[in-house]
């Protein structure tokens, strides 16, 4: 039985970084999926410490917030860098993707209608900030020479904005070549065209 379990609705959304993560590691994972009327009910969010999900435990620990458990796989499988220094590019990168992800949240479930051309519009500025921070280190991951968790949070967020905008990433050669060989990664691969993946939706109200 897998060590590692995933509670969370049916969709992408704030699990697919860590799945990566796991698939790329090797790592077998069980999936407690929780349909909306079923959350809706109650009884689990009031289980849940901060009310939300995803929920995910590692044998009898439970941890809520998906960016601490993606720092928490990230100290268990070597995914933190080398050294402090390393290690705290990485934190920096990561708080980087997860301000883009909530701004990607905020216009898929509150202004898609409205706001999604000027969102294309700007998003080079955001895009051009990881273009120049990749392109500086030649070790081809966010710091150093080898993956580290926040890449898996990167590529997932990278991906999700070639669906908004097919061409987002053209005029960044480094960003889409990271996207390119990071997906091309045998166990992320294979992952990416698994039935499971392919048969959940990025987000929960069908906009993408």
């Amino acid at each position: 039985m897998p060590a590692y379990t995933i509670t969370y609705f049916p969709v992408r959304g704030r699990c697919e970084a860590m799945r990566m993560l796991l698939a790329d590691q090797g790592q077998d994972w069980k999936e407690n999926v929780v349909e909306i009327n079923m959350w809706m009910k109650g009884d689990l969010k009031a289980s849940c410490l901060f009310g939300q999900l995803p929920k995910f435990e590692d044998g009898d620990f439970t941890l809520y917030q998906s960016n601490a458990m993606m720092r928490y796989l990230g100290r268990k499988h070597g995914l933190y860098g080398k050294d402090d220094k390393q290690a705290s590019i990485i934190d920096m990168m990561n708080d980087a993707v997860e301000d883009l992800r909530l701004k990607y949240i905020k216009l898929i479930y509150q202004e898609y209608e409205t706001g999604k051309e000027k969102y294309i519009q700007d998003l080079p500025n955001d895009l051009s900030k990881f273009e120049k921070i990749l392109s500086g280190n030649k070790g081809g991951f966010v710091a150093g020479d080898e993956i580290s968790f926040a890449d898996y949070s990167l590529l997932d967020v990278l991906r999700n904005h070639q669906v908004l905008a097919p061409k987002c990433l053209d005029s960044f050669p480094t960003l889409k070549s990271y996207v390119d060989r990071l997906s091309s990664r045998p166990k992320i691969k294979a992952f990416l065209e698994s039935d499971e993946h392919k048969k959940r939706p990025i987000n929960g109200n069908g906009k993408q």
